[in-house]
């Protein structure tokens, strides 16, 4: 059950201008449901994409990396994005990636563009062959559902785990311009940083340059989807992009320009959002924690202890208890990996309440309390270092008896 999270409303995903969303019933996996997503954008658009740092990557992912470096390299734009769930095509070889490719060129032969225009993008079953024949019948349906206002039905066809759609819209006005920028992902489990086993498209109508969109992309990444975690593996077949489809010139050219910061700032915010939303939707989450780690030396070690809070089995159990036994905390920062960490200056805080004071427990703190916050749905896990001036915020969830219900039944 997702935490403190609803399924949008349509009217609330606004278009974007210069994007437009199909879908179709390929029966990738399952019968009678949304699996498979086509993108058409303008030939004004651009496109940044950052992706998975598994080494054992799907063959999607290698297409996409490849086909965004040539296109960029000879001047060329991508015309397409196609989205297939209920199938990763990773751990496939070169069987995989034929199929990738052969899919990829029967969409550029009905959008009239080459094969290197088209972004290919898998999620769902590793180390099974992709259904191309399912996917090639369905493309052509995808295709004639073309149209601006799709988004909804576009984020219901890359779910798989994910119990509902996640997307969502933002407009703000840069010189008296009207720009939209909205955005979808799906995921839910294998959600680690480094990129976490998901997929994410954002889209905005200004106006920006690759390179220029490739560093805002990249900055909003590493305040939102790379701060991230359920369960702590990383997927083979993690991407997230970002269009700019250049229908409205806002006098992006540069990272100095003026406006910049203000489209960057607007796209960290919609990443953020969208990762949240990801980490409600855990697979058998019933709690979502932010821990935030203040007072390091840098951003990276407060990152490091942050994470390693968020990924612990006996912390995460603990919450989905409700049970205060705190020192789980305390020893999975002692063992993050900064050895010259000083402890007995460390404070941790849940929520209003001072657990641990000078590294050991607070004399007033009284178990009750931590008790009444760790049945709330949102908790606040702080944690001082006493060392410096960085922080870092992480996202996690509990880990609950659902979540090995879901994972042992996944493959049925």
């Amino acid at each position: 059950m997702a935490v403190n999270l609803s399924v949008p409303m349509a009217s609330e995903l606004k278009p974007v201008l210069g994007l437009d969303l199909g879908y179709a019933k390929a029966n990738i996996k399952k019968e009678d449901r949304k699996d498979l997503l086509v993108m058409r954008l303008a030939p004004s658009a651009t496109v940044a994409g950052v992706f998975t740092k598994n080494r054992f990557c799907a063959a999607p992912v290698q297409i996409c990396k490849s086909n965004l470096e040539k296109t960029h390299a000879e001047g060329k734009k991508i015309c397409a994005l196609m989205v297939n769930t209920g199938n990763a095509n990773a751990g496939t070889g070169e069987a995989g990636y034929r199929d990738a490719v052969e899919t990829s060129a029967a969409l550029a032969k009905l959008l009239g563009c080459n094969p290197e225009q088209v972004l290919p993008f898998s999620t769902g079953v590793i180390l099974e062959p992709l259904p191309v024949d399912k996917i090639l019948a369905g493309l052509p349906v995808a295709v004639a559902d073309l149209k601006a206002d799709n988004w909804l039905n576009a984020a219901e066809a890359i779910m798989t785990t994910d119990t509902i759609p996640k997307a969502a819209s933002r407009t703000l006005v840069i010189d008296g311009k009207t720009v939209t920028i909205t955005g979808m992902c799906k995921g839910s489990g294998m959600i680690k940083p480094n990129m976490a086993t998901m997929l994410g498209f954002m889209a905005t109508d200004a106006a920006i340059p690759r390179d220029v969109l490739d560093a805002m992309l990249r900055s909003a990444v590493e305040k939102s989807f790379n701060c991230i975690t359920v369960d702590g593996d990383t997927s083979t077949n993690d991407s997230l992009i970002l269009i700019a489809t250049g229908k409205v010139d806002i006098g992006i050219t540069d990272t100095q320009s003026v406006n910049y910061r203000k489209m960057r700032d607007a796209v960290t915010g919609l990443a953020q959002e969208l990762s949240q939303k990801i980490v409600r939707d855990g697979e058998g989450a019933s709690k979502f924690i932010t821990i935030v780690v203040e007072e390091g030396r840098s951003e990276e070690e407060c990152r490091q202890i942050a994470y390693s809070v968020a990924q612990s089995p006996l912390v995460k159990t603990a919450f989905f208890a409700s049970d205060p036994n705190l020192g789980r905390i305390l020893a999975a920062i002692g063992y993050a990996g900064i050895e010259d960490l000083d402890v007995d200056k460390l404070n941790l805080y849940l929520d209003d309440v001072w657990v641990a004071k000078n590294g050991g427990r607070n004399p007033a703190y009284l178990e009750e309390d931590g008790q009444r916050v760790m049945k709330k749905k949102e908790i606040l896990v702080r944690i001082t270092l006493a060392r410096g001036n960085a922080s870092s915020t992480v996202w996690t969830c509990d880990l609950s008896h659902d979540y090995v219900s879901i994972n042992a039944d996944y493959r049925s």
